[in-house]
């Protein structure tokens, strides 16, 4: 992604990508839904959200909550901070078709408590920056159990991204952590090779 996103931007491509892609995972998320609940996340660049026909293309795309329960945005924490007065309104609109909003990265910016609580978030992404050394590190302890306390306390669900041995696992177990992401319990796979991780797992 790293390589293909840079040359998108290049070429003046990436809004066009972006809802290509919101367009495919929801015709594939609501494919898989017929056998299992699951939301699809898609990770959201400040570029598109600034997009003036952002909305316009979420009312083409997802129209109403029937579509929009299928889906998450991810989007950075810096971005709520840079652009919090001028997006608040966008990311209410997408709430509103029944997306979840998610806080990627967090831990590595600086939003503030207050934010957090007027944003309509349903998620934080603790970086794997603080995931990875987690058995052994104190100071990524505290930041993950604190972090996971504060959403709990504020009804968020908490993701603990690059999770990627059992010892680490072991540590959001303890401090009630609701999802993992990682290496862990899986690679990224193909849509054929991730239904089948599905029906085995």
């Amino acid at each position: 992604p790293d390589n293909f996103i840079r040359v998108l931007e290049q070429n003046g491509l990436l809004n066009e990508y972006t809802y290509w892609a919101i367009e495919t995972v929801l015709q594939q998320a609501k494919y898989w839904n017929t056998e299992r609940s699951l939301r699809i996340a898609v990770n959201l660049s400040p570029q598109i959200l600034m997009d003036p026909d952002f909305i316009k293309n979420m009312d083409r795309i997802i129209g109403d909550k029937d579509n929009g329960k299928y889906l998450t945005f991810e989007i950075t924490e810096n971005l709520f901070l840079s652009e919090y007065e001028s997006l608040s309104g966008v990311l209410e609109y997408v709430c509103n078709l029944g997306v979840h909003l998610s806080i990627d990265d967090y831990g590595t910016g600086y939003s503030s408590l207050s934010r957090l609580i007027k944003l309509p978030v349903n998620e934080i992404k603790i970086d794997k920056s603080f995931v990875k050394n987690v058995d052994t590190n104190k100071d990524d302890e505290a930041v993950v159990r604190s972090t996971i306390d504060l959403a709990h306390n504020l009804g968020l669900t908490v993701v603990a991204e690059g999770v990627e041995d059992e010892a680490a696992m072991n540590v959001l177990r303890k401090y009630n952590c609701d999802i993992a992401q990682g290496y862990l319990i899986s690679r990224a796979l193909p849509a054929a090779e991730f239904e089948k991780f599905m029906k085995d797992y």
